[in-house]
């Protein structure tokens, strides 16, 4: 509840009146809510999680890895977020929402996105009843990829565009991502969907549009992804 979408999601169920706990790696983290939310530790002690979570309704999962660090890969995401629905599920949990990634894929090359697909297997497989949602790129005050380009257009007299820049990018408000993650929480269907925002964009295009709304207009250079 601490974390970029989680934040916008546990301010919707405070709204609504309901009791909202989390669980976090990042217990130093600034708390929003003014002590509204009460915190435990996400630290895949399965025994002590599943005391955690006793009495929990549904589990709004946005627990992810951005890119590896040391010890905190993808493929131990995956080992972490099977231990989360494990322990869930032994918690008499009896509903998942889970946030994913827009085209997962098991055969994928890219840990990343492989690693999302074994996720959702985990909770589908679970047996409990689940939403799970794909966002694309989450546009927002605190967003990683909008920001930085946004950084670097504002202090450099060109942009790199990896490749040619035609690749689609659709991406989602964050409070509509809260949005469709609350209704998640209430309903009582199992479902996938893809959340993405209403408009779409190439690459080049995005990065133009950012550069017009900041008044930071650069040239874009393509060069080879490794390069860029």
């Amino acid at each position: 509840a601490f974390s970029y979408s989680g934040k916008y999601i546990a301010k919707r169920l405070l709204a609504r009146g309901e009791e909202v706990i989390t669980l976090t790696g990042h217990p130093n983290h600034p708390d929003p809510f003014n002590g509204k939310v009460k915190a435990y530790p996400l630290d895949f002690d399965e025994a002590g999680m599943t005391r955690s979570l006793q009495s929990v309704d549904v589990l709004v999962n946005t627990y992810w890895v951005r890119f590896d660090k040391g010890e905190n890969t993808q493929p131990r995401a995956v080992e972490n977020t099977r231990k989360l629905v494990n322990v869930a599920k032994a918690a008499g949990v009896k509903r998942i929402v889970h946030i994913s990634i827009a085209n997962p894929s098991a055969d994928s090359p890219l840990p990343y996105y492989w690693g999302k697909a074994a996720n959702e297997k985990a909770v589908i497989e679970s047996g409990l009843s689940y939403a799970i949602l794909r966002p694309t790129v989450l546009v927002g005050k605190e967003d990683i990829l909008i920001n930085n380009v946004a950084y670097l257009l504002r202090r450099f007299p060109f942009f790199f565009i990896s490749g040619d820049g035609s690749y689609g990018i659709q991406p989602i408000y964050v409070e509509d991502l809260a949005g469709l993650a609350v209704e998640g929480v209430y309903r009582t269907d199992n479902y996938v969907i893809d959340a993405v925002g209403p408009d779409s964009y190439t690459f080049k295009e995005l990065v133009q549009l950012i550069g017009k709304a900041i008044g930071a207009q650069r040239p874009l250079i393509s060069v080879p992804p490794r390069l860029a």
